[in-house]
């Protein structure tokens, strides 16, 4: 059996997705969920050996996991651009990681295959709000304007599908719409002839009415810190509308705090994208907190941490 395990964002779609069509697995067995369900090797059993690939999941998050493959002779090859820490010494395992603020899991596969599916890269760095990167790579392939808005939408409409906190949140289940998307080799095709983008931009659209009208709370530094209540569209809509408000004031860091079902809070941190640092390092000072330099979250703050946090947040960016 081989395994594709794959954070069920537009990043890890993209990527993976860009790899099978350079090398189609159509018999891979999917592990993916939505895009804070990050221990995603935690499903793959230890035996028999097996062989699997592994895209934009955070490797020191799944640390455990992947030694006890690793010593159950798995052959893992793990490309991501999230914190790593240390990685395993191992014949068995082979990386491709860069926590660089300014690159993303599709640009890294985009790299190894040496740009033969490159728009598929953009769409995935798109949805990963890495706009300049994917402005300026758009841009060098000589598309036009119209075509470059179709890459930037569809990046941004699978990512929204992907936040949620359960499968229960989402308008398609991640392993479901890569399956769609892997049906098109170019992403212009995609745009013209699928009807998944066509639900996920109405539900987009209503989404996000709903989160325009929450008012913003202006911290002492005047970064921008928003509460949304304990709702299927807050919680679908939390990570896109974190993107929009960090492009809308990039000299500002942005935290958006969302009520979960057990009263905990699930929080999405952006730093300025004018110093795009330590976003990673706030969210992990905190239980369950990781993410990149520029993009963070927590997926379950106790509710008597939240002062803790936001005191953080506003000294990180002070």
């Amino acid at each position: 059996m081989y395994y594709d395990v794959f954070n069920g964002d537009a990043d890890g779609i993209c990527a993976l997705h860009q790899l099978r069509l350079a090398d189609p697995r159509p018999d891979a067995k999917l592990i993916t969920g939505v895009k804070r369900d990050i221990v995603l090797l935690s499903q793959i059993p230890l035996e028999p050996a097996e062989s699997l690939t592994v895209l934009d999941v955070s490797l020191d998050s799944n640390r455990q996991f992947l030694t006890r493959l690793l010593e159950s002779e798995h052959k893992v090859f793990y490309i991501d651009h999230h914190y790593a820490g240390n990685i395993p010494e191992s014949a068995n395992l082979f990386t491709h990681i860069n926590p660089s603020a300014d690159t993303c899991t599709s640009f890294l596969v985009n790299e190894i295959l040496k740009n033969r599916f490159i728009k598929w890269a953009i769409c995935g760095a798109f949805g990963d709000n890495l706009h300049n990167s994917a402005g300026k790579m758009a841009s060098e392939l000589s598309l036009t304007e119209g075509d470059i808005t179709k890459l930037k939408e569809i990046g941004e409409l699978l990512n929204y599908n992907g936040y949620g906190f359960t499968l229960d949140d989402l308008h398609f289940h991640p392993a479901e719409l890569y399956r769609i998307v892997r049906r098109f080799e170019d992403p212009l095709d995609f745009f013209a002839t699928s009807d998944v983008l066509k639900v996920l931009r109405e539900g987009l659209h209503d989404d996000m009415a709903k989160a325009m009208a929450v008012k913003e709370t202006i911290t002492p530094n005047g970064h921008r810190v928003y509460f949304f209540p304990k709702s299927p569209w807050a919680r679908r809509i939390s990570g896109v509308f974190s993107n929009l408000k960090a492009t809308e004031r990039t000299d500002l860091a942005h935290a958006v705090i969302t009520t979960g079902k057990d009263e905990n809070f699930r929080i999405s941190v952006r730093a300025p994208l004018d110093n795009q640092r330590d976003a990673d390092k706030l969210c992990r000072r905190f239980p369950t907190g990781g993410g990149r330099a520029a993009a963070a979250g927590i997926n379950a703050l106790p509710s008597n941490l939240l002062d803790d946090f936001i005191k953080t947040f506003n000294s990180m960016y002070s």
